[in-house]
């Protein structure tokens, strides 16, 4: 059966936020919450820092679990600290227990990645890996996968119900929200996202809001 990423909601050039887990030399199970585009309909692409355990993990190992799942505490524990054992499975390689569902990946390239205008310093280089799907296994038949382009134009429609309510000081503020959550969703959004932030700024214009 042939592989198609678009089966579990994943949009050519758009970035979702997936939970990598990978295994270390020693065997301990590592986790992190990492941008996944979606790059063909079986392959992803990531951006990391060579700094990271996923990151030594991928180049040694050369394969790499991408668990879909919108447990908030998930994404909190996997960021903050390595994730404990009791929230993977048993098997040898590392899923995380009650995943919505995941994806087996194999890398095909790692590419040295420079980007002078990044904002983020890092104290070591970063790759972008290219990786083969060679597996989707589906724990649910209504899994999302989550794309941050939708939450952010959430928070730009809670602060349009609102801007005309607020002063000027919070008045400039969400105006200055509203421009960082369109630049998030021009980059990583799905394309219903990008159209939808469209229709918003346009309101906002004709409302008279500089945006």
């Amino acid at each position: 059966m042939s592989i198609n990423i678009k089966s579990i909601g994943m949009e050519k050039g758009s970035q979702y936020e997936t939970i990598i887990t990978t295994i270390s030399q020693d065997g301990s199970k590592n986790a992190a919450p990492i941008g996944t585009i979606a790059y063909s309909e079986n392959e992803i692409m990531m951006r990391i820092f060579t700094t990271s355990h996923t990151a030594q993990n991928i180049i040694k190992n050369r394969e790499f679990i991408s668990n879909i799942t919108s447990n908030p505490k998930i994404f909190t524990l996997s960021t903050i600290a390595n994730l404990p054992d009791k929230y993977f499975t048993d098997d040898n390689i590392p899923i995380l227990k009650d995943c919505d569902g995941y994806l087996k990946c194999k890398v095909k390239t790692l590419k040295e990645a420079v980007k002078s205008n990044d904002p983020v310093n890092s104290d070591g280089k970063s790759i972008v890996i290219k990786a083969e799907v060679t597996e989707i296994i589906k724990n649910r038949e209504d899994l999302q996968i989550v794309n941050r382009g939708l939450y952010m134009l959430i928070e730009s429609l809670v602060n349009y119900t609102r801007i005309d309510m607020v002063d000027n000081e919070l008045k400039e503020y969400y105006i200055d929200r509203f421009h960082e959550d369109k630049r998030v969703i021009k980059k990583v959004g799905t394309k219903r996202d990008k159209e939808a932030i469209n229709i918003l700024e346009k309101q906002l214009k004709e409302k008279g809001y500089d945006v």
